[in-house]
């Protein structure tokens, strides 16, 4: 089961207010916001996609490329000793350290899910 929305490589969030008896969301991944509601699912998910396609008209209007979510790049710290023995990994089976840090965190990924 997922919660979440998604269009266009857009994902959103979705959640409840009960004080408003309403459904709500925001596209997350980005930094401009972008958020959109409704009373039941199905009015969620065309505001959610509404709200999308308005950012992207919006952004085409006023020539500013459209953002998206996860670009696929990302700064992480570590330890020294886990960076020098991840190098050491790569060097030893012929592969960048990004091939192998992707491979670690692929396997994690698969056991998580």
């Amino acid at each position: 089961m997922k919660n979440y929305l998604e269009y266009k490589g857009y994902r959103g969030t979705v959640a409840y207010s009960a004080e408003d008896d309403c459904l709500f969301g925001q596209v997350i991944g980005i930094a401009d916001s972008i958020s959109y509601e409704g009373t039941d699912i199905t009015g969620l998910k065309q505001d959610f996609k509404a709200s999308v396609d308005d950012y992207l008209d919006l952004c085409a209007r006023i020539h500013k490329e459209p953002q998206k979510s996860y670009k696929g790049s990302f700064n992480i710290r570590i330890t020294p000793e886990l960076h020098r023995k991840l190098d050491l990994i790569a060097q030893s089976s012929n592969q960048t350290l990004n091939a192998v840090v992707t491979e670690a965190l692929t396997g994690y990924v698969q056991q998580q899910l």
